[in-house]
């Protein structure tokens, strides 16, 4: 069954996020929780991820995002919210 009713959160994180576990940790919290999408490391030091699902999870993931694993210092999460685009699991790139 599509989700369509579904929201698309586009997030980029800054701060120490890359070299800490961050891509990790967000991919198995997404996991947990049951949020569709993908993170990857941005070649200017942020981490990018964009969840799909229900409204509620995704604004777990995004307080989650402000936290992060125990050693990234979160300096800045900008989220955008866009169309949902169906994507199915959750995958991490460099």
């Amino acid at each position: 069954m599509a989700n369509v009713n579904h929201p698309r959160a586009h997030v980029w994180i800054s701060g120490r996020v890359q070299g800490v576990g961050y891509r990790m940790s967000t991919c198995q919290a997404a996991e947990t929780l049951g949020v569709n999408g993908w993170v990857k490391n941005l070649p200017d030091g942020r981490v990018e991820a964009v969840f799909e699902g229900p409204p509620e999870l995704l604004e777990e993931m995004i307080r989650w995002c402000h936290k992060g694993p125990q050693m990234a210092i979160v300096q800045e999460v900008k989220v955008e919210y866009e169309e949902p685009e169906e994507i199915q699991g959750f995958h991490t790139s460099r």
